[in-house]
């Protein structure tokens, strides 16, 4: 799993300069999903609503700094049911004391924190925050190392090791699951001169459709780039330029680790047994419409890459063009897991199996994309549908938009009074306001926002235990202690069975 990683940003999705060998190997061997869409552009409501199965404004998880809920069953969970072995390297994002939520172990803390801190606060929105502000990118460019590479750096050495156990465990039969989760390419925008130079800086593109005044925008890209604060900060063509650069780079960075961990896979004889899902939980502005970051409901936003491949449940070399989001995929592991009660439990969640089109069964698929943002920068619920390429975006007492995808892949042109279109956008509408009431929302939201801040004022950091996960890893079970040197060695040597 990336971070912030838009689908449109990479080899395998088709753009002419960004370089990612191993996601099109895998693209080429299984299938890619090209129109998948996250639930919510921003982290940690994404990958909450990605775990459980059910969307943000179901489980209450409205932002960055909302927790999801023990008692919420997560496909992990559903996992370790099935016999498996579930286990966590890297991000996660989540809040509140659990901080497992079915992973049996967590081999690295996450990197950003588990507390209420990052509460937002709508009474005050739209604000300019200078944490998620656009004056940043005048660093963006090349760096000698930064906290995201420690971060990934020891990310990726903990999936590797957990392989080479996991490799070691195989002869109890028991299944595994392993998440390997990057904060590649998520901004700041630098990297190192490796990843840099595998790109020509004038052969850098400029984002289109470029910026326009913010007067000219929808309310809700005014308030995102006034939270962004790029009316105070208007990012100049070279910080275009670098960031745009660097940001190509991190993607081939996070690029490199997936196809280290393929040839892994490999070389541990694990390959033919395992499928490897890529995804990310977002994607990222770059530029586009002069908007940063996430947080949008434009494709490059909400868009993320979703390639499976491996074993016999992929029927692969194909592109799938059904309309799909991650909260699809929990209902799929169930059906792949062999629980007996797989039906049942995917009739609790959001999201449908893609088993039948992931194996080109012939299986009809006529679900649409849900996605929802109740986080910081805004000040009303914003919910979104799209199916077949047609995309309709509620604000709430705001126009709403309808974008034709096909006609019109840059959104620029609103079709919401066309009437060739209103068929159409009545399924949406449908999809979109079904169950699901913006007043009753809001009043949630300012609740919850109410509560977590209240208790965060609270909280004394310096006698509060903290929640963020501290990895415990047992130094005698892993070299020479009770048992000689012999003895010891041989409970750790691994030589792969030739089939």
């Amino acid at each position: 799993m990336a971070d912030q990683l838009a689908a449109k940003y990479s080899g395998a999705y088709g753009h002419p300069l960004v370089k990612t060998p191993h996601l099109d190997a895998l693209a080429e061997k299984g299938v890619l999903f090209k129109e998948a869409y996250s639930n919510c552009p921003i982290c940690a409501p994404s990958r909450a609503s990605f775990c459980s199965g059910k969307l943000v404004s179901n489980i209450g998880v409205y932002d960055n700094g909302a927790e999801l809920p023990a008692s919420t069953p997560t496909f992990m969970h559903q996992l370790k049911r099935a016999g498996y072995r579930t286990w966590l390297s890297g991000k996660m994002h989540f809040i509140g004391p659990d901080q497992h939520h079915g992973f049996d172990r967590r081999l690295t803390t996450d990197i950003y924190p588990s507390g209420f801190n990052w509460t937002p606060d709508w009474r005050q929105s739209p604000c300019p925050n200078p944490g998620s502000a656009v004056d940043q990118l005048k660093d963006s460019g090349l760096c000698t190392w930064s906290l995201q590479l420690d971060y990934d750096e020891e990310t990726h050495f903990r999936t590797l090791g957990a392989l080479q156990d996991l490799a070691r465990l195989q002869d109890d039969d028991t299944p595994f699951f392993l998440a390997a989760s990057y904060t590649h390419p998520h901004d700041p925008f630098y990297t190192t001169q490796e990843w840099w130079d595998m790109y020509e800086h004038p052969s850098i593109d400029m984002p289109k459709p470029g910026s326009c005044n913010i007067e000219d925008m929808h309310p809700y890209d005014q308030w995102l780039q006034t939270h962004h604060m790029v009316d105070q900060h208007p990012p100049t063509e070279a910080h275009i330029l670098n960031s745009r650069h660097a940001y190509y780079g991190m993607v081939s960075y996070f690029d490199s680790k997936v196809g280290e961990l393929v040839h892994e896979l490999k070389r541990l004889g694990l390959a033919e047994n395992t499928l490897v899902i890529v995804t990310s939980d977002h994607g990222e502005m770059l530029g586009e419409h002069g908007m940063w970051f996430k947080r949008t409901c434009y494709d490059a936003s909400v868009r993320v890459p979703l390639i499976i491949s491996g074993t016999d449940f992929v029927k692969g070399g194909r592109t799938i063009t059904n309309t799909v989001s991650l909260v699809d995929l929990f209902p799929t592991l169930m059906e792949w897991s062999g629980l007996e009660d797989a039906t049942a439990i995917a009739e609790t969640l959001d999201g449908h199996s893609m088993k039948g089109i992931i194996a080109d069964d012939g299986e009809s698929w006529d679900h649409p994309a849900i996605c929802e943002y109740y986080s910081e920068g805004v000040c009303q619920p914003v919910r979104m549908a799209v199916k077949d390429q047609l995309k309709y975006i509620y604000v709430h007492k705001e126009e709403p938009q309808l974008y034709d995808l096909s006609m019109d892949p840059d959104e620029t042109t609103n079709y919401i009074h066309e009437p060739n279109y209103q068929s159409r956008l009545e399924v949406l509408k449908k999809a979109v306001h079904e169950n699901w009431d913006p007043e009753q929302q809001t009043t949630r939201v300012l609740e919850s926002q109410r509560n977590r801040r209240m208790i965060n004022d609270a909280i004394n950091p310096t006698t509060h235990r903290r929640w963020d996960v501290q990895p415990d890893f047992d130094p005698s079970k892993q070299y020479v202690r009770q048992d000689n040197c012999p003895i010891s060695s041989a409970k750790r040597r691994y030589t792969k069975t030739e089939k």
